[in-house]
């Protein structure tokens, strides 16, 4: 263990609890003022630290002080315990809010002071085995064979700069590999920058990838570093590059062919020295046939390809994953000891599909972090619709609500036949909170998205049924403009059979 360090300059204090630490076994080191702690701590760390408030050392009357806010910037863990003589509650709320473990007003209790810091001290080693669990930890955890392989194509590839196409279901972890990719690659020390083609608008995304120059369109008020520019030297990601644009797909095959790219706006070519890593969950092969995808720029980024097995085909690494995200959601939570699974629930999980996969199980061990009543979780603890007790209005998948629409016009409340208009609101907002966490559970992105497309549909569905297909009087009753209503039409695809 390393020492207790003792800083304060009445040397009384720092001879009775000098000789107090000692008689307890426990190693100790004193200071008479805040600077020679300071110096002290550029080259090392004690296990606690015990500061006065007001001693000299410091740039001001309150050394202690800055000696607490130096010592939680460098070392986070450390637990510091202010003393002062002077109880006032200025000094204890600048303490705490400088991270202070404690505050310890003199005249104090010698074993009060000494159980205080034993305290302190079993945080702080509490601290750094959770520390060096994290360190310990793989930054991809899997036994499985399937995995293996992923294993040993990471080591392959990590000391080249080859281009490499990462295909897998959603949330297969395709971002973890590109990562470790470049964490073990010559590249390690510059930038890591990824970019979900997906997620941003088409509109923007060049500017995005390439950067602009002031003045280049409407509101560019000044240049911009794009993408590419921002990770020179080191790896650039492009996820879901399936749903990259035609006209965008051109310019990425030229950055890729000749290493040179323009800015939005911009006459003076720039040159990249960037490894691009690629992720998909979509088929290119069949986007190629499509149309929708360059076959030369498939050709550019399928140059190694690395697939990422979905979870139902690694289902042995389930209890090492759940072990792990139950531990880490408890970190993360402030929450003393991690939750556990029972045998039976364990069991129940590896025989789900899970089509979520792993991003899907992190996110249920942080639900059962938060909601699961006792230590050990059982499977009556689990979300109802991994209990095998499915809602059947609602389904997991994208489109659900729409696909579940009744024939009817009571569904949408309205010609309700049971109970009042409001139960029938209820009931609807019910099936709407079972809908947004079975799409949480389940690790889909956008939820927001998705479910405010499936409600407008099927109120845009329902309400021209209602009015036999005239959009005028559909928007009127909606309270929308003809113009709107058209245009939802068009971008939620419903067709003629949904309008009538």
């Amino acid at each position: 263990m390393k020492p207790i360090w003792i800083v304060d300059d009445d040397q009384s204090i720092r001879w009775v609890l000098e000789k107090t630490l000692a008689r307890e076994s426990l190693p100790c080191l004193t200071f008479s003022n805040a600077h020679d702690a300071l110096v002290a701590l550029e080259t090392e760390s004690p296990q606690v630290l015990v500061s006065d408030i007001r001693m000299p050392g410091g740039n001001t009357a309150n050394g202690g002080l800055e000696l607490l806010q130096f010592a939680k910037g460098k070392y986070p863990g450390l637990p510091v315990i202010i003393m002062t003589a002077f109880s006032d509650l200025e000094s204890a709320v600048s303490a705490f809010q400088g991270g202070a473990f404690e505050y310890l007003p003199k005249p104090f209790d010698v074993d009060q002071a000494v159980e205080l810091i034993r305290r302190a001290v079993d945080e702080s080693l509490r601290e750094a085995a959770a520390e060096d669990r994290i360190e310990a930890t793989p930054e991809i955890l899997g036994q499985a064979p399937a995995m293996q392989d992923v294993f040993r194509a990471i080591g392959r590839l990590a000391q080249s700069n080859v281009t490499v196409l990462i295909t897998g279901e959603s949330g297969t972890g395709k971002e973890l590999v590109a990562r470790a990719l470049h964490r073990h690659s010559p590249r390690s020390t510059q930038p890591f920058i990824a970019l979900n083609t997906a997620a941003i608008p088409k509109d923007l995304l060049e500017s995005e990838l390439f950067g602009h120059e002031r003045g280049a369109f409407t509101g560019a008020q000044t240049m911009r570093r794009g993408r590419f520019e921002q990770a020179e030297g080191g790896t650039l990601f492009l996820d879901e590059i399936g749903d990259m644009p035609a006209e965008l797909q051109t310019r990425l095959l030229r950055v890729l062919s000749d290493g040179h790219f323009y800015r939005v706006g911009g006459h003076n070519p720039m040159k990249a020295n960037v490894r691009v890593i690629a992720a998909t969950h979509q088929n290119l092969d069949e986007l190629v046939r499509q149309g929708l995808f360059r076959e030369d720029l498939y050709h550019r980024l399928n140059v190694i390809r690395l697939r990422l097995p979905p979870l139902r085909e690694r289902a042995e690494d389930i209890p090492l994953l759940v072990r792990n995200f139950l531990q880490k959601s408890a970190k993360e939570l402030g929450v003393v000891e991690p939750k556990r699974l029972s045998d039976a629930a364990m069991k129940l999980l590896t025989t789900l599909p899970l089509p979520g996969n792993v991003r899907q199980l992190e996110n249920l061990c942080h639900w059962l972090t938060v909601m699961a009543p006792a230590q050990i979780v059982e499977v009556k603890d689990l979300p109802p619709e991994l209990r095998g007790n499915p809602v059947d209005t609602v389904k997991l998948k994208s489109g659900s609500l729409r696909n579940q629409e009744s024939s009817g016009p009571e569904v949408a409340g309205i010609e309700p036949e049971n109970g009042s208009e409001k139960s029938s609101q209820l009931g609807w907002q019910s099936d709407l909170s079972k809908a947004a966490a079975q799409l949480l559970v389940q690790g889909q992105e956008n939820v927001m998205d998705e479910l405010t497309r499936q409600f407008e549909a099927t109120v845009i569905r329902i309400a021209l049924r209602h009015t036999g297909g005239r959009r005028i009087e559909a928007a009127q009753r909606l309270g929308i403009g003809r113009n709107t209503i058209t245009r939802k039409i068009q971008e939620l695809g419903l067709d003629q059979d949904d309008l009538r």
